[in-house]
């Protein structure tokens, strides 16, 4: 049975709801600038009529409506396009984090110009060929001597810049990951108050919007996936486990490698689930970004310069420590080098146990004369330490040395092989690819056949029982006879280091030029050592595909030059990307001002029209109470 004030009660819902819609507008219009915010919509429903199926009801034609009432708030977002956004701003965030950088390692490199390393380079071998004509003068060593300095200062300042480079990844990584960890925490803890808004009833709008500002800036930092089918549990994963999960957050650390894995190297902590300890790898981001470019990058490059330092300075040292000077004095190394360890052997104790239980060798030589254009008359397979475990170099009897030599050279392992000053095969451990392993440390020689042992007198016996492994103490005992020529690893990165032999900066004549004759010092005007230390400029002497020091030079500017194009469109990509996409969910979610008015002037008349009912109502009200009578 209606009741005589269902008008009333009719237009009060009218009005209610109006309102409601009406405050809706002018909350779109405050947050129209409010990063994140999503345009709410109220949305309206008929109230339950009066009479429903099934119950007593009175003979009345159809159901009697009650007006209107605000089913729900409704926040206007399209979830898959919100999932394609978070899926592709990681990819934004990694191109953004490497551009920068990327720029700065191009100002390190002043190739081609007076200041660069080659230019300096140049000028020291210069000074040599200067010194070759005028082997009996000081002022020609004083000048080599400078020059030396000169060089090595520029090579100090890059490996500096590069290293700084480095430390600023490390920094910003740190910072990073403190952004991570606290948006894990804030998106667990918006979960948490979302599900006790929605256990009451309500919809948590603006908590939703919150969360997913949150996510997306949690996406450009890592690559990170999300799960909302159960409302109750919105899930974040990343590198293959679940970062959220409800009210639970979890965190990353950052730690220090253990001892012997990659310390040699200086390396930088590592970042690690905070619960379990696991290592995270993170795809993309530009977490992600920074993480490659200190670890890969930046590494690489530093690797490259020690690289061509050590190759330079030992081919430097190897010709000028046989060379005499103008005083008679020979024997003196032009380039100082620090080995990392002590012992005469190479022993090093790499787990810290208190026992020595690798062996740092840097290179080795073997006892034999070889002609590089003989063939070897010999068959089997060198095996040699690579990137990932050992890669094996087979060699056949129509083979010269140079083949075999050129054959190693190029296989991908860490080791490098040439002929010295006196024809001896001798092998170079390069800078390692796994950071777990320590730069300029030979892991592994070993020869099925008689290449390495009888021919080139390097190892003692054929097979894995007369391999060279650096994983055991004294592993020189298995090289020719046990007293091969071998050096010790260096102090780790060389080109931050390395500088001009002191004694010959005090004594410049102690600077060789010419090369002695059975036992005997060079004559005065002999420049012999000054002329081959000057043609070691176009030598080939480098590694795999470098094949001298200007290959380095121009290797490096390539490389530079291409990483900062390759970085400069990718950006460009990314950033018109996700600009599409953002300005696609803008047109969905963003404020519409004009919209917003239109809808501000709708309510207001509906509003109005439902005052109107009312105040119809009760005049009508007003006539059956007070003028109705006798």
């Amino acid at each position: 049975m209606t009741s005589t004030f269902m008008g009333i009660e009719i237009g009060k819902r009218a009005v209610g709801a109006h309102q409601q819609a009406m405050n809706t507008t002018g909350h779109n219009l405050s947050n129209a600038s409010t990063e994140g915010y999503s345009r709410q919509r109220v949305e309206f429903s008929p109230f339950e009529p009066i009479y429903l199926p099934g119950l007593n009801r009175e003979e009345t034609a159809g159901q009697l409506g009650q007006g209107v009432t605000a089913a729900r708030i409704e926040r206007i977002r399209d979830e898959l396009l919100d999932k394609r956004i978070v899926a592709q701003s990681s990819g934004e965030g990694y191109w953004n984090a490497r551009d920068p950088y990327v720029r700065l390692l191009e100002q390190v490199y002043l190739e081609p110009g007076e200041n660069s390393v080659r230019s300096k380079m140049d000028e020291f071998w210069n000074a040599w060929e200067e010194l070759s004509v005028y082997p009996a003068d000081i002022a020609p060593r004083i000048a080599v001597l400078e020059r030396g300095k000169t060089l090595i200062d520029g090579i100090h300042e890059r490996y500096k810049a590069l290293k700084g480079l480095q430390d600023m990844t490390n920094g910003d990584i740190e910072l990073s990951l403190s952004r991570v960890n606290e948006l894990s925490r804030q998106i667990a803890g918006l979960n948490n108050d979302i599900q006790k808004i929605r256990a009451q009833g309500d919809s948590p709008n603006d908590l939703y919007d919150r969360r997913d500002l949150l996510v997306d800036k949690l996406s450009s930092i890592i690559d990170i996936s999300i799960d909302s089918r159960d409302p109750d549990e919105f899930m974040v994963h990343t590198a293959g486990m679940v970062l959220v999960q409800g009210h639970i957050g979890r965190q990353f650390e950052l730690r220090i490698p253990a001892p012997g894995m990659g310390t040699e190297n200086n390396a930088y902590p590592r970042i690690v689930w905070q619960d379990i300890g696991d290592e995270v790898r993170f795809r993309s981001g530009s977490l992600a970004a920074l993480v490659e470019l200190r670890d890969h990058t930046l590494r690489s490059e530093i690797q490259t310069l020690d690289t061509m330092t050590m190759h330079f300075t030992d081919l430097v040292n190897e010709v000028h420590r046989s060379a005499y000077g103008l005083n008679g004095n020979t024997g003196n190394d032009f380039f100082n080098e620090h080995p990392f360890v002590t012992n005469v052997s190479g022993n090093y104790d790499r787990d810290g146990d208190g026992a020595f239980d690798s062996s740092y060798i840097f290179r080795i030589n073997g006892t034999n004369a070889l002609d590089k254009k003989a063939q070897v008359g010999l068959e089997g397979a060198i095996i040699l330490s690579a990137a990932a475990g050992t890669v094996e170099v087979p060699y056949y009897p129509t083979d010269s040395v140079g083949d075999i030599i050129n054959r190693i050279n190029n296989s991908g392992a860490e080791v490098a092989a040439r002929l010295n000053r006196d024809g001896h095969l001798s092998l170079k451990a390069s800078a390692a690819a796994d950071a777990d392993n320590p730069d300029f440390v030979i892991r592994h020689i070993e020869d099925s056949g008689r290449f390495l042992t009888g021919y080139a007198g390097l190892l003692s016996a054929p097979g894995a029982e007369g391999a060279y492994d650096w994983d055991r103490a004294d592993a020189v005992s298995a090289l020719r006879g046990g007293a091969a020529d071998y050096a010790l690893a260096p102090t780790a990165h060389p080109s931050g280091w390395i500088e001009v032999n002191d004694a010959l900066v005090k004594d410049p004549s102690s600077v060789a030029a010419g090369m002695g004759e059975n036992g005997r010092p060079a004559n005065p005007g002999n420049g012999e050592a000054a002329i081959a230390i000057a043609a070691i400029r176009n030598t080939q002497v480098m590694v795999g595909q470098v094949r001298s020091f200007d290959d380095y030079f121009a290797d490096s500017v390539g490389r530079v030059a291409m990483l900062g194009e390759q970085s400069g469109r990718a950006l460009e990509t990314q950033n018109l990307i996700m600009k599409q996409l953002k300005d696609m969910r803008e047109s969905i979610s963003g404020v519409n001002m004009d919209e917003e008015l239109s809808n501000m002037i709708k309510y207001q008349h509906g509003y109005a029209a439902a005052a109107r009912f009312i105040t119809t109502v009760n005049s009508m009200l007003d006539t059956i109470i007070n003028r109705m009578g006798v």
